[in-house]
């Protein structure tokens, strides 16, 4: 009979012979539980878990649905398709489960989208496929022929790999006159023969007898086993050995070396000779137990001659029988634990592993899935797991000995593009022994990263009278994104209305190019922002400010403002005039700037030398001695212009100079002078046409520089002025101050002439 258990109960079906049964459970949506009769067929049907847990076989398919066995052997298969859980071959209980009484193989489920675990069992249900055997068809006992009525021999028991009802259930003894059977119990709770004496022996009248002993199991049909037993009668020796102890415990560990003793027994017996000569042998031991220890006949000294290992066996317990020479014997039980060391290091079972994670992923995420076994016990079987290092991730425990490897912060690809995480499984033993398991997870980027430039100001320069697209530096920004994210793309942020910029720049590179020549005098900086943009989506982007400032070139020539006209200006000076008796001021500015605008003056020609010195940065026009009478009434000098500029450029102006005895009376005082002693009327005469002469002129001259100012000023007004200083007193170009601006005026008719000191600079001329 076969049982297919579900949520909901289920009902049972008739599939196979007597007693071999598939049962199946569900326990809520958390566990699924099974069971399969041992020796079963390859691929034999467990249970179908797409129809207990409610899913379509295509769900599961979809879902990549996957079984995996507890312990290194994968003893089942799961059909996707179908939803099947077949068994991969035959189920053997005994060499799965040896010497337990319930025999349990667990899996796991393991579900995709979402990610979801069912921890599901399968019992493996006994069936009566081992017949009780003796460890020897044939048992030989000598009996002395003395011994009691009532005593008890122990027999060697029969074993059984079946389990529960289908182990061993009982012994029979064919018929005879002398010995019944009873049945002992171990503190194990095993049952053991004891060949009970009912008669006296008599060996003249019975040497040998022999008796069949019978071992039953309880299975259906029973199985069952023999033993002959061969009684010899011995002549009387009426002392048996005596064991100190009916039992013998000892805890050995299971790293005992070979040799160690395990205990050593003792029978002593009253008879002298060969009666009184004690034999030591094992009478009943295990087979495993066979070879793991051994027993020196003639001192009872039991010691380790195997590996003891407590994963495969806790306890072993083993018969010593005692023989005199006389063919008695006793015997006593020996029983070994092992105790348990930390001799298993945990292991460490990747189930699911992610390789990879955006590093938007959110806290808590999963990215593999592990369980842990130690076949140690206690504490040496306890685990704890860490992550070596400090890193952003944490480990869950689920359920079992499953752990769940979680992020436990925000992840950064630029500060860590990979992490390499060892997850370290440790035992809690005297001796702590530990596992590490190794995992590496990348992180995806994403665009979270705007582009970032070297400087938020970037300072370049070019000279004026450039070439067009000339290049004059570059900016640059970087993204600390990967990939397409990080390719950054320059370009000009531009307003609604502005102008065709001067500048421009490369897409690809950001370098910076001016687009046309420029002219320092109209532009002397410049200032745009540029833009960076990534290739993300949505794209990120950063600005910066990238401010030109433009050089002068030496490519104007200085200009004159004072004196102006290009027939120069006329300055009178007073003979009385000592030395530095300040004459005029020349005043003159260079539209460039810095040492290209940088003026000195010199005197490039002038009528008497010696007479005036020129200041060569200021300007200033002094007497370079006292005007003395034998100097010229008429002076005119060149002043030369000059800027500090490569090549310099220059310019010149013309000083007209008048020496006079007296400004307001001239004319007065030269027709009352005294003629000599004896006047001379032709040399009068020739003096007044002289003078006549010289105001004619001087009258003729005004007018003309008064004409050419006119015409000056006009064609200036239809001309736009080169870009000078605003305020000529503010120039550093060698101006003269406001408060020291002068200028001439001069009245028709008379020879004199006013010297005043004027503030703004504005020419007066007769009305």
């Amino acid at each position: 009979m076969a049982w297919n258990g579900r949520r909901n109960g289920g009902s049972p079906r008739q599939v196979i012979f007597f007693l071999l049964c598939v049962c199946v459970w569900q326990s809520g949506a958390e566990s699924l539980r099974y069971s399969l009769a041992e020796e079963m067929e390859r691929d034999s049907f467990v249970g179908n878990i797409a129809q207990d847990l409610g899913l379509a076989p295509s769900q599961l398919a979809a879902r990549k649905a996957r079984v995996v066995s507890e312990g290194s052997q994968q003893l089942f298969r799961l059909n996707p398709s179908s939803g099947v859980l077949t068994a991969k071959e035959s189920l053997n209980r005994e060499e799965i489960c040896p010497q337990s009484e319930t025999c349990t193989l667990f899996f796991t489920l393991f579900l995709d989208n979402p990610l979801e675990l069912i921890r599901g069992e399968v019992e493996v249900l006994d069936v009566n496929d081992n017949s009780p055997v003796f460890p020897e068809k044939k048992m030989v006992l000598e009996i002395p022929e003395t011994t009691p009525p009532g005593f008890r021999f122990i027999l060697e028991s029969a074993w059984d790999k079946d389990v529960g009802i289908n182990g061993l259930q009982n012994y029979s003894l064919g018929s005879n006159s002398y010995f019944s059977l009873a049945l002992g119990t171990g503190k194990d709770g095993m049952k053991y023969p004891e060949l009970v004496l009912n008669q006296h022996l008599d060996r003249e009248e019975q040497p040998k007898i022999n008796l069949l002993l019978a071992a039953t199991d309880g299975g259906l049909p029973p199985r069952s086993g023999t033993a002959l037993i061969d009684i010899v009668v011995l002549d009387a020796n009426d002392n048996m050995p005596v064991f100190s102890r009916e039992v013998y415990e000892v805890r050995l560990a299971e790293n005992s070396p070979q040799g160690q003793l395990a205990v050593r027994v003792a029978a002593t017996d009253p008879d002298d000779g060969s009666y009184g000569k004690v034999q030591y042998t094992f009478s009943r031991i295990l087979e495993g137990s066979q070879h793991v220890f051994d027993l020196d006949p003639n001192t009872g000294e039991i010691r380790v001659k195997g590996k003891l290992d407590f994963e495969e066996t806790k306890k072993h317990e083993m018969v010593v029988k005692a023989t005199d020479g006389g063919g008695l014997f006793t015997q006593c039980k020996v029983q070994v634990e092992v105790v348990d060391i930390n001799d298993n290091a945990p292991d460490i079972q990747l189930t699911s592993h992610t390789a990879s994670i955006p590093e938007d992923a959110p806290p808590r995420t999963v990215v593999a899935l592990f369980s842990v076994r130690d076949g140690d016990s206690g504490d040496n079987g306890r685990i704890e797991c860490t992550i070596e290092g400090d890193l952003p991730f944490t480990l869950t425990p689920t359920f079992g000995n499953f752990y769940e490897l979680r992020t436990n912060a925000a992840l950064d690809r630029e500060t860590t593009a990979e992490y390499n995480i060892s997850i370290r499984a440790t035992d809690w033993g005297q001796q702590r022994l530990s596992s590490v398991e190794r995992l590496w997870v990348q992180v995806w980027d994403v665009n979270d990263n705007a582009p970032a430039f070297s400087q938020e100001l970037y300072s370049l320069w070019v000279t004026e009278n450039n070439r067009p697209l000339v290049r004059i530096g570059s900016v640059a920004a970087r993204d600390a994104d990967a990939g397409s994210n990080a390719r950054v793309q320059y370009a000009l942020v531009r307003e609604e209305g502005q102008e065709q910029p001067l500048l421009s720049v490369n897409s690809e590179s950001g370098e910076v190019y001016v687009v046309r020549s420029l002219d320092y005098e109209r532009v002397r900086a410049l200032e745009v922002r540029v833009r960076a943009v990534d290739g993300g989506s949505p794209a990120l982007s950063a600005q910066a400010v990238v401010r030109v400032v433009v050089r002068d070139e030496n490519d104007n020539a200085p200009v004159v403002l004072h004196p102006g006209g290009e027939s120069g200006a006329g300055e009178l000076v007073p003979r009385w005039a000592p030395a530095g008796y300040l004459v005029a001021k020349v005043v003159a500015v260079d539209a460039d700037a810095g040492q290209n605008a940088w003026l000195s003056y010199e005197l490039a020609k002038a009528t008497e030398p010696g007479l005036f010195r020129l200041g060569p940065h200021s300007g200033e026009l002094r007497t370079a001695r006292a005007v003395a009478e034998r100097d010229a009434a008429r002076h005119r000098l060149v002043v030369l212009v000059r800027d500090r500029g490569q090549p310099p450029r220059s310019a010149s102006a013309t000083l007209a100079i008048a020496l006079l005895n007296d400004f307001s009376d001239v004319q007065g005082r030269l027709s009352h002078e005294a003629p000599p002693a004896e006047p001379d009327h032709t040399l009068t005469l020739y003096l007044i046409a002289c003078l006549a002469c010289v105001s004619a002129l001087l009258l003729a001259t005004g007018l003309a520089a008064l004409l050419m100012k006119v015409r000056r000023d006009r064609r200036k007004r239809a001309e736009p002025l080169p870009t000078f200083p605003t305020a000529v007193a503010d120039s550093d170009a060698g101006s003269l101050p406001r408060s020291l601006v002068y200028d001439v005026c001069l009245a028709t008719g008379t020879l004199s002439s006013d010297f005043r000191f004027l503030g703004p600079f504005l020419p007066c001329f007769p009305a």
